[in-house]
């Protein structure tokens, strides 16, 4: 058993030091599609309950009660509207339906909850939405419409505050060549976010990123954190599905109940350690994950195990341009 383990352990670790793949799919989960239905299972599979109403049925059934319409006919209608514009007229229609999608998630999902919000299934339950949860949703939403929407990870906030990838965002490519952020999470539709992690085409890897906004919050270059260099909009794309799946494993590792976020119990931190694990066989550059399953494992008692992972989670986040400071220090505790 042990020797298994520690094969398990490697693997892990090696696969955490892979090079990013690129984000296929980053517009393909469409609101309604086999990819966005995937994620919606998956949550229903993991949730241990019998009896539940489905994501769909409960979703569409509010908005029925909330707008007085179907929402799949609401979201063709304004599919079939958007094919008809003229170019010059696109743009101003990305924008409004990016505020419908913002209000609609907003009034039938009241709730914010850290703890469950980013399962489907507590979603369909109790109302309830997290900032993963939430960018996905209104960004397959808009695809369904036709738009380029994904979601991003934010590492600063509007007002300047860093975090470790704390919180997930919606990014909508415009078509006047700009992009612009739709976070349910905020009292406006559009927040400047001063900091996003996102795809970097031109260096096919994931990059630290600030935005330069121009006018009406829209963004039109980003400053590469790291080298200081520029990169237009055309280069830069929304985080891939599978970078999402890992996301969604994560949180599930980083909320599991008496896991990593204590008061931890064995059962609960192994709970978290086979959700990160996951998140990282998804994606191996996903660097949250893979620096807070060597927490995990820390708190295990795993200390090599531990060492390895945490390493691994730095070089990640020095290859993508910004350190932040939960790093240095677990860095610095496993030893240069």
């Amino acid at each position: 058993m042990w020797h298994k383990t520690l094969l398990g352990l490697l693997f892990i670790s090696l696969a955490a030091t892979a090079h990013a793949s690129a984000p296929e799919a980053a517009y393909a989960y469409a609101y309604g599609s086999k990819a966005f239905t995937r994620l919606v299972e998956e949550s229903y599979r993991l949730i241990p309950s019998t009896g539940r109403e489905s994501f769909y049925a409960w979703f569409e059934g509010a908005y029925a009660r909330h707008a007085k319409q179907g929402l799949r006919q609401s979201l063709e209608a304004r599919r079939r509207a958007y094919s008809r514009l003229r170019p010059s007229q696109k743009t101003a229609y990305e924008r409004q339906s990016a505020i419908w999608a913002y209000r609609t998630v907003k009034a039938l999902m009241p709730r914010f909850s850290l703890e469950r919000g980013y399962e489907f299934a507590y979603a369909a339950r109790n109302g309830e939405r997290q900032c993963l949860l939430q960018s996905v949703l209104i960004a397959g939403m808009l695809q369904r419409i036709g738009l380029r929407a994904g979601a991003v990870m934010v590492w600063k906030s509007l007002h300047g505050q860093v975090s470790n990838l704390g919180h997930v965002s919606t990014l909508l490519r415009l078509s006047n060549g700009h992009d612009l952020l739709v976070d349910a999470s905020e009292p406006e539709p559009f927040p400047e976010h001063q900091g996003l992690f996102t795809w970097d085409a031109a260096a096919r890897d994931y990059r630290f990123l600030e935005p330069r906004f121009a006018t009406d919050h829209e963004i039109q270059a980003y400053r590469l954190v790291g080298n200081g260099h520029e990169a237009p909009v055309s280069e830069i794309a929304p985080l891939g599905l599978r970078y999402l799946q890992s996301q969604f494993y994560y949180y599930r590792g980083e909320r599991a109940p008496n896991g990593f976020i204590g008061p931890s119990t064995p059962q609960g931190l192994a709970a978290s350690a086979g959700f990160l694990q996951q998140a990282v066989r998804l994606e191996p550059g996903n660097p949250l994950a893979v620096y807070v399953l060597g927490l995990v494992y820390r708190k295990q008692g795993q200390l090599e195990a531990a060492r390895q992972q945490i390493r691994a989670g730095y070089q990640l986040y020095v290859r993508y341009g910004f350190i932040p400071d939960g790093p240095k220090a677990a860095y610095t505790w496993a030893g240069e």
